[in-house]
């Protein structure tokens, strides 16, 4: 009997081990835990404003129209998520194969590098949302008599500019923190998700939201491609979506640049180039 309560004392402790190990892992990572708990509401308020943009149409729905405009807006996130994704992951990926020392090392400015993962991005993500929009608009059998595409491409390609920009900010969180620095750039994706209208209007989103979309190129993007492809609009009558993307994607390239090249000074000198944790 003694021997059992030995075995049962010796158990317990263990268990009460681990949950003070993980204990003390959260509170190491505190601010990367509540990052993630911001991704957790961004999510979250994402659901309940489709709701409030349904309420800020009076409740009267045309069913057809409303689709297209989420198919849109789907589209256009999984697009430009695409690019977010595969500049967040650079680092990410280079340490997977094992390759990050010699890509770093190799004779290339990292403007042409993470241009190139730009290029790359913006290749795949237009190949991949062309065949995701077909295939979606197939099956709910989607008129768009109207649409003005080569227009909507105008606009994509100017905020692929700009998400290459931000992804390359992203991009740096890795080497600042290999742990949770690619998840905390997924963070960053699932703000940008809440404020830009993807689902709904931006007008139903509280005033100090409201600001955060104005600076966002994904509210520009999503209404000018939605503007083009459901009005016909054409490029004269994109002008207000055109222009802020033109400024967001000139400042964001060499801001990016600039942010990735302290952070890989920073990985460096501190040892984290190659650390996976």
């Amino acid at each position: 009997m003694r021997a059992v309560g030995h075995v049962l004392r010796a158990e317990l402790v263990g268990l009460a081990g681990v949950v003070e190990r993980n204990t003390y892992l959260v509170r190491r990572y505190l601010w990367w835990e509540l990052a993630f708990f911001l991704w957790t509401v961004a999510n979250t308020l994402t659901i309940v404003f489709i709701a409030e943009g349904v309420e800020a149409a009076g409740g009267r729905i045309d069913v057809e129209r409303t689709t297209a405009v989420l198919l849109i807006g789907a589209v256009m996130w999984a697009y430009l998520g695409m690019i977010f994704e595969i500049l967040t992951e650079t680092v990410s990926w280079e340490r997977w194969e094992g390759t990050i020392e010699y890509t770093f090392m190799a004779p290339l400015s990292r403007a042409v590098h993470l241009g190139g993962m730009g290029l790359f991005a913006i290749a795949y993500g237009l190949v991949q949302s062309a065949l995701l929009f077909a295939v979606v608009a197939f099956f709910f059998d989607l008129s768009l008599p109207g649409a003005n595409f080569p227009a909507a491409l105008v606009v994509l390609v100017l905020a692929s500019v700009s998400f290459v920009g931000i992804g390359m900010m992203t991009s740096v969180l890795p080497l600042i923190s290999p742990e949770k620095g690619t998840q905390l750039g997924f963070v960053a994706q699932g703000v940008l998700l809440v404020v830009s209208g993807v689902y709904y209007p931006v007008t139903v989103l509280p005033e100090w939201m409201q600001w955060l979309a104005a600076i966002s190129p994904a509210t520009y993007a999503l209404d000018g491609v939605r503007d083009a492809i459901l009005e016909g609009d054409g490029l004269e009558a994109l002008g207000d979506e055109l222009w802020p993307l033109a400024v967001i994607g000139a400042v964001s390239i060499p801001l990016g640049l600039a942010v990735f090249r302290v952070g890989e000074r920073h990985a460096k000198r501190h040892g984290k180039l190659k650390r996976s944790g």
